[in-house]
């Protein structure tokens, strides 16, 4: 983390500060703080190139995989991604994230949402992703919301909305990574298959299925270096999905969330609270999965 605080740099953007570490910016406003990443590098595993456009006020990275397939992610001037999209070498389309769709309500923060009621057994609903078979987490894989949902989101409402990821079950993986720490050792990684195979499955049962791997730390540390570090321990987790167990990196995306969401109630070191979990999104964000 050292290196990493020295490469912040933080400026004023009206009422809130701005603090950019390479390829992250940690956004704090009023009320919330928030980490955004750019998961490109991400995608560079196996691929042929990667190169980025500048198509008008789009900017599109293009990753060319072995094979003819292609990934194209678009996003606006500011950085913000709006489209991502697989094409396979016959030209066929595989739209994974669209958050221009008809309808979609702008801003990243929802007021007056309410979680659902969880009517399930908590084991059932918060599955422990190295104690389940491997049944079971393909059945949370492809588990539809535990209530019915009335809209479509944006990705981004997603990431930052807690009431609205909870209509998704989820799968905990208790890495355990060492205090201020986002790597796997080779035994962690290996304790990865069981949850790669269940992604897997429900990818190729539907193609456009996206997952998002949740970063999280305990409460020691500064809020910047929590956020940053629960980041990148989502990251290591999605890195090592695709480069071991050849999960397509675009049907996962990655968010880190600090010490906000704790699994125990403690206030400094928790091995338990330093944790990476795996929920499926696609009905919060596709429309016709809702169906």
């Amino acid at each position: 983390m050292d290196d990493v605080r020295r490469q912040r740099q933080e400026s004023r953007d009206g009422d809130r500060t701005i603090i950019r570490e390479g390829d992250r910016t940690i956004v704090r406003g009023e009320n919330r703080t928030i980490i955004q990443h750019n998961e490109s590098s991400r995608f560079a595993i196996g691929a042929r190139s990667v190169r980025t456009e500048n198509r008008g006020d789009q900017r599109v990275t293009v990753v060319e995989r072995p094979g003819g397939v292609r990934i194209y992610t678009y996003g606006d001037r500011d950085g913000r991604m709006t489209r991502r999209v697989r094409r396979d070498r016959g030209g066929r389309e595989t739209v994974l994230i669209d958050n221009l769709f008809a309808g979609a309500i702008a801003g990243l923060f929802i007021s007056n949402l309410q979680p659902p009621v969880v009517r399930m057994p908590r084991e059932r609903y918060i599955v422990d992703g190295y104690r389940a078979d491997r049944a079971e987490l393909y059945d949370v894989f492809i588990a539809p919301p535990i209530e019915r949902i009335e809209r479509r989101y944006t990705l981004d409402q997603v990431r930052y909305n807690q009431p609205l990821r909870e209509y998704m079950r989820r799968v905990d993986l208790d890495v355990n990574f060492d205090s201020g720490s986002w790597q796997l050792s080779p035994g962690q990684v290996n304790q990865l298959a069981a949850v790669a195979d269940g992604l897997n499955r429900a990818i190729a049962k539907n193609p456009r299925e996206v997952f998002l791997i949740e970063g999280h730390t305990d409460t020691v540390g500064t809020d910047e270096d929590n956020l940053s570090l629960s980041d990148r321990r989502a990251e290591s987790v999605a890195v090592a999905l695709t480069e071991r167990f050849q999960v397509p990196s675009e049907n996962l995306v990655t968010q880190g969330y600090g010490e906000e969401y704790p699994k125990e109630q403690v206030d400094g070191p928790s091995r338990v609270n330093r944790r990476v979990a795996v929920r499926r999104i696609t009905p919060l964000i596709d429309q016709v999965a809702q169906q």
